[in-house]
């Protein structure tokens, strides 16, 4: 079920920012009173992912949010020793357990619009926990996409 809650015309062109021209790390998004998602913060190309999730829990230990980045690692090739650069775009929603129920819900419900707008995304992951939304959690998932 949607929320019937609006995606402004500035995420569309971030995530566009972020999947095609490669201008963006990331981008951290929020509803703004209940009626649209705005940009909150973007991270330059340079961002690591430490960068990423202080912005992800920057407004607060209690506050839900969306996320979009673009994930790079090193990837082995199956028989050979040679390893080949690989970029996944992944949405993330963040709903700490600290949140607020309404908030849990809200944001839960809106993740269907973001997963509808944003095409070329490859995993969309929810996180409750610091853990699930750490580098190597969100990695090994992004690494069971790939082939061997």
């Amino acid at each position: 079920m949607a929320s019937g809650i609006e995606l402004s015309r500035e995420c569309r062109q971030v995530f566009e920012q972020i999947r095609k021209l490669k201008q963006h790390r990331y981008a951290v998004f929020v509803i703004q009173d209940e009626l649209e998602i705005k940009v909150e913060y973007l991270g330059v190309r340079e961002a690591t992912y430490d960068d990423f999730l202080a912005d992800l829990r920057r407004s607060g230990a209690n506050q839900c949010r969306f996320a979009v980045y673009d994930y790079a690692y090193q990837h082995q090739c199956q028989g050979t020793s040679s390893t080949c650069l690989k970029e996944k775009l992944f949405l993330m929603l963040w709903c700490p357990t600290l949140a607020k129920v309404k908030d849990k819900m809200l944001y839960s419900s809106t993740f269907a619009v973001l997963k509808r707008e944003f095409a070329g995304v490859q995993k969309c992951i929810q996180a409750t926990e610091l853990d699930e939304a750490c580098r190597n959690a969100v990695e090994e998932q992004l690494r069971s996409l790939d082939r061997e």
